[in-house]
């Protein structure tokens, strides 16, 4: 069977929100295709496909901006929990 999924992780060089980085990886049968990176604002395509969806996603303004936002609502909690 194929499988697609998405990794969500948070890069953390100090607790200030301008020193981490939110990336999402997008994936299929273990291969990274795309990821976007809130250092960037914008996805970045490693595959054929991979560029495709990046293209398409990066068009997406509202899509980029909730994803933009998710570096301070979930990488910033859990700085602030630790």
């Amino acid at each position: 069977g194929f499988r697609i999924y998405e990794l969500d992780r948070c890069e953390f060089n100090s607790s200030d929100l301008k020193d981490i980085e939110f990336i999402r990886s997008e994936y299929f049968n273990k291969v990274e295709l795309a990821r976007f990176s809130s250092s960037l604002g914008k996805f970045v395509g490693y595959t054929e496909d991979g560029l495709k969806h990046s293209n398409y996603w990066n068009k997406d303004n509202s899509l980029l901006a909730g994803l933009r936002a998710l570096k301070e609502t979930y990488c910033k909690q859990h700085v602030d929990n630790a």
